[in-house]
């Protein structure tokens, strides 16, 4: 008979701390350049470092630890990366996400203040869009790029265009979702909705790209107004997530009244909670990083969200998931 006063063994707790390990190994990997060094090679340790001009002996201690997460095998003649490292993290190739390593930086940053945030009721590690040091915003803009137009193009793939001769991104930082619908529906007519002085980095990081050619740019704050123009889609990606709930509203507003008739919104982000409030697990942890980014930013529900939506006037609201596994939401304007 087992004893009533048996003492759980701490399980959880411990794979809960050695889950941080492999991603900052991945993480530095990344960073270093480690994965595009290899390529679609194999090489020795000693081949990499000097690839990379660090030391072999620190360097095999990471290349090691990557084999154990599963990015590097091990094969007679050294390291090569592995199926999803050689898909996502050489650089050159289509399916690249390792930009997005620079943005973790900030991100993983602020998740460890969480307790500074609570007792300080402040966001410790504040980010402000409309004060940012330019060379801080650039940097930022240019590590969500790659994300943006991922989901862009993702983006045309899930919804039926038919009837939809307009987009604009609304909050849309570099406007790389507007490029990334361009690669398929390079008819469309686009326009970037920003701040002032976030136009003038996303018109540095756009020069030179084609798919830019005829991009509209509006300086605005869809806080005050909505667009000048009216349009057939409006897109709000990562943007109601980093505001208040009465913030959220009025931009929901605004966008409404940036839309032509039968217009459609929609609104993605990795910050829409069911309303169990427990799940999707990337928006419940989201819930915490917002709270040490912005005064007010937060993880709403899907009730909220319906809710603002239908006070602003939208219709036919549906909820849907992104391959990435960010949330989307969409409703159109009657």
């Amino acid at each position: 008979m087992a004893s009533e006063s048996a003492v759980p063994e701490p399980t959880l707790i411990q794979s809960l701390q050695a889950s941080i390990a492999p991603a900052f190994a991945m993480h530095a990997g990344a960073l270093l350049g480690v994965f595009t060094a290899l390529g679609d090679t194999t090489l020795t340790g000693a081949d990499v470092a000097r690839a990379l001009n660090v030391d072999p002996r620190r360097l095999e201690r990471l290349l090691y630890a990557l084999v154990s997460t599963g990015l590097l095998e091990i094969r007679d003649t050294g390291f090569c990366n592995g199926p999803e490292a050689a898909t996502y993290l050489v650089q050159g190739k289509p399916g690249y996400i390792g930009e997005e390593h620079q943005l973790l930086d900030e991100l993983w940053r602020a998740d460890l203040l969480t307790a500074t945030s609570i007792r300080e009721e402040r966001p410790a590690a504040k980010h402000d869009f409309a004060t940012s040091d330019p060379e801080a915003s650039l940097a930022f803009f240019r590590g969500t790029a790659p994300s943006a137009l991922s989901f862009g193009r993702r983006l045309a793939d899930m919804i039926d265009f038919e009837g939809v001769h307009s987009a604009i991104d609304i909050g849309g930082g570099p406007g790389h979702s507007l490029i990334g619908l361009r690669k398929t529906k390079p008819d469309l007519q686009v326009t970037l909705f920003e701040l002032p002085a976030n136009i003038m980095l996303a018109q540095k990081l756009l020069a030179g790209e084609p798919l830019a050619d005829g991009l509209r740019f509006e300086a605005g704050n869809i806080l005050e107004a909505p667009s000048s123009t009216t349009h057939d889609l409006a897109i709000l990606k990562a943007v109601i997530q980093v505001l208040s709930r009465e913030e959220a509203a009025k931009t929901i507003r605004n966008t409404y009244g940036s839309l032509n008739s039968g217009g459609r919104i929609l609104v993605s982000g990795v910050g829409i909670l069911n309303d169990d409030r427990v799940s999707p697990l990337e928006a419940v942890f989201y819930d915490l990083t917002f709270m040490n980014l912005y005064p007010e930013g937060a993880s709403y529900t899907r009730r909220e969200y319906r809710d603002w939506l239908s006070e602003a006037g939208f219709v036919d609201i549906a909820f849907d998931a992104m391959p990435s596994g960010s949330q989307l939401i969409s409703a159109r304007k009657p």
